[in-house]
């Protein structure tokens, strides 16, 4: 089945490429079953390619998703042109009396600040606030997780010594239906310099970790309700988003080391390992089928009636 995107999205051609079914909201508009709404939250720099790489994962599904790409109103974006932002993406105003099946939450540069500190954060914490009865199911990735841990919860992140930066092997706590098929052991990565302890969410009330690593810590939480998803990884990550990240940083002169587990050999000048495609793929399928579709009332206005904690 094909995922829903609005006409003309540069994503959709290189989507197109790799034989994933996106569909034009023209030609959704004359078909007569609901498709699942999906709001994305893009707090990335560079949106285009968050895009491609969430939409890639979205669309390896047999329903029939409507995507519409959020930003932040109250930040500026200094590597996507305002046109672009204008012409694809929309703000909270325009969608805080519209109801969505799932939203997804990404990460963002900026978790070295004290959350009140970054410029949208009352604007975010007002987002994550009306998903409790205007979305089924939300899922947040690295920072996002972060910040909707800390604002649901009271979970603080902390600084690490040096940045968590890598493929890391993964296991699961317990087996729930997001974690269906998964590997025994299992890799994704992470590129984060904060981490959220374990100790800390064990303290909190409502959530539960799912999946752990011990050289990367926490990695899936999930609140009790099972309708809030934390990933404090980067499962959606193309094979090469590390090794450009490296790159950059040793361009800038900036102290980085070697990913790990990512190089062949641990060299930078070999392939890349990648070992995470299958899982991430699972775990967004999973979340999909099990936790949006299948929960998710037909009629979205029944959402309001579910509350949140």
């Amino acid at each position: 089945m094909p995922i829903k995107v609005p006409d003309n999205l540069p994503a959709k051609e290189i989507l197109r490429r790799e034989h994933i079914f996106v569909m034009d909201e023209s030609v959704a508009f004359h078909q007569d079953i609901r498709p699942l709404r999906i709001a994305i939250l893009n707090l990335m720099p560079n949106k285009q390619v968050t895009e491609v790489q969430l939409l890639r994962l979205l669309g390896n599904t047999p329903l029939q998703i409507e995507i519409t790409l959020m930003h932040m109103r109250t930040h500026v974006s200094k590597n996507t042109p305002m046109e672009y932002l204008l012409n694809y993406y929309t703000v909270f105003d325009g969608v805080a009396d519209k109801r969505f099946d799932g939203m997804i939450i990404t990460g963002a540069p900026v978790e070295q600040m004290d959350f009140e500190e970054v410029t949208y954060w009352r604007e975010l914490t007002e987002i994550m606030d009306w998903t409790k009865k205007n979305v089924m199911s939300t899922f947040h990735i690295c920072w996002g997780a972060q910040a909707g841990l800390y604002h649901h919860y009271g979970v603080p992140k902390h600084p690490l010594q040096k940045k968590m930066f890598g493929v890391f092997p993964h296991t699961v706590n317990r087996e729930l239906p997001l974690t269906r098929g998964f590997d025994g052991v299992f890799y994704a990565p992470h590129s984060r310099h904060t981490e959220i302890r374990r100790a800390d969410i064990i303290k909190a009330d409502g959530i539960e970790i799912i999946s752990e690593s011990e050289r990367a810590g926490v990695y899936i939480v999930m609140s009790d309700d099972e309708r809030r998803i934390f990933i404090t990884g980067h499962s959606e990550y193309d094979p090469h988003t590390l090794k450009d990240e490296y790159e950059r940083d040793v361009a800038k002169g900036e102290p980085i080391e070697i990913p790990e587990n990512y190089f062949a050999g641990g060299d930078p000048s070999n392939a890349v390992n990648v070992m995470w495609r299958g899982h991430s793929n699972l775990l967004f399928t999973n979340w999909l089928n099990y936790y949006v579709y299948q929960e998710t009332p037909y009629d979205l206005s029944e959402l309001a009636a579910l509350g949140g904690c």
